[in-house]
């Protein structure tokens, strides 16, 4: 039995490392070329919903203002019942850079029966969008907490205007200071990868579609032909699922970029718990069945080698050593990427545990009726579960 779960876990690691996509081969998808010299660039406006962001919220509208672009670029900010003053803070902010006609900030009403508090957000900044007389090509979905540098708006849309697409998408890097971040903010895009591997993402032969909220370009008229935010409504996992109605209308592509950065602060593990537990359970459809697999097959693949490694003898020994030492090689270009240790390879099944009980706790909390929690929200319950 040692032997068999040994090499299960060893062919997982096998086909994730040499088949799943290249999905761990983080520097592929970090590829946005400079803009081309245009004689016009597309009209873009950014919709930001933002809920108690005074934090973050006057960087965040700096950078995306200031941002050099040849084009029209404004913003609509969803001021969602904050109690910070979030709202005056990002109008003093477009106004310290000579922004404030391109800013407009409306007030956002509560979600009604069956809308998360996100997407009703964007759902009310769109219909200002819509009242424009000359619609935009392209509505940017950004988050309060984003900062940009350099020109990279202005490359997002050259990417999407040179393929074509119905959304260009860029997974921002996650803020990654204190311990709690350092030991669970790499491995987060690294897990989100392994569920989405880019590659596959941009293949119009597949049908793996995701998108990353924090930074996500959208056709405009690609997104009202797909049914709009109103098709995904009560989504927790609203990036992806964005992604796959818009991946049912054209091309997409989702990739990183260095110059797309979130400054939110995550200090503690109850910090970086909360943003996992929020939707993980939704990623399992609410299904006590796929939790049960979840927790078999992250108990065989990354748990089981290290016991095995340490335990075991033979022909089990050297197999769980295998996994161990792919698993660790696969972590590498996303610990590059965010700077940190190559050892921090080898902690990956301890990181693993931490997620799976982040997981489990996500359910617990689904069923206490407090399900996608999110800045005094519950936005998943029993109420809505079928």
């Amino acid at each position: 039995m040692l032997l068999l779960v040994a090499a299960i876990g060893c062919a997982a690691w096998i086909y994730l490392v040499g088949f799943h996509g290249g999905f761990w081969i983080t520097s592929r998808y970090n590829d946005l070329a400079a803009p081309p010299v245009r004689q016009s660039w597309p009209d873009v406006v950014a919709v930001i919903p933002a809920r108690d962001e005074a934090e973050s919220i006057g960087r965040s509208i700096r950078s995306l203002l200031g941002q050099p672009y040849g084009g029209r670029l404004s913003a609509v900010l969803v001021d969602d019942q904050s109690s910070d003053g979030t709202a005056a803070l990002a109008t003093a902010a477009a106004a310290e850079i000579g922004a404030a006609d391109r800013l407009t900030v409306i007030s956002g009403r509560t979600p009604p029966a069956g809308w998360t508090g996100k997407l009703w957000a964007l759902k009310q900044g769109l219909s200002r969008v819509e009242e424009r007389e000359v619609a935009p090509t392209y509505v940017l979905l950004t988050d309060a907490d984003i900062v940009y540098s350099g020109d990279v708006v202005a490359r997002l849309v050259a990417r999407a205007e040179a393929g074509n697409l119905a959304m260009a998408s860029i997974m921002a890097r996650l803020r990654c200071v204190s311990f709690a971040e350092r030991f669970l903010i790499p491995a987060f895009i690294f897990f989100f990868q392994m569920l989405y591997p880019f590659s596959w993402v941009a293949r119009e032969d597949r049908t793996t579609a995701a998108a990353a909220g924090g930074c996500l370009l959208a056709r405009w008229t690609a997104l009202y032909e797909a049914g709009g935010i109103d098709a995904i409504r009560g989504s927790l996992i609203d990036d992806c699922a964005t992604g796959a109605l818009l991946k049912t209308y054209g091309p997409v592509w989702l990739g990183f970029s260095p110059d797309v950065v979130s400054v939110r602060a995550s200090k503690t593990f109850e910090d970086v718990g909360s943003m996992i537990s929020r939707s993980a359970y939704a990623q399992l459809r609410y299904s006590p069945l796929l939790l049960a697999g979840t927790v078999l097959a992250m108990t065989v693949v990354y748990l089981a080698p290290v016991y095995l490694a340490l335990a075991g003898h033979g022909d089990v020994r050297w197999l769980a050593l295998a996994s161990w030492a792919l698993m660790a090689f696969a972590f590498q270009p996303t610990l590059r990427y965010y700077q940190r240790s190559p050892f921090w390879g080898l902690a990956l099944p301890a990181i693993a545990l931490v997620y799976l009980l982040y997981t489990i706790m996500s359910a617990y909390q689904f069923y206490r009726g407090r399900g996608g929690m999110w800045k005094g929200r519950a936005q998943a319950n029993l109420s809505g579960f079928r």
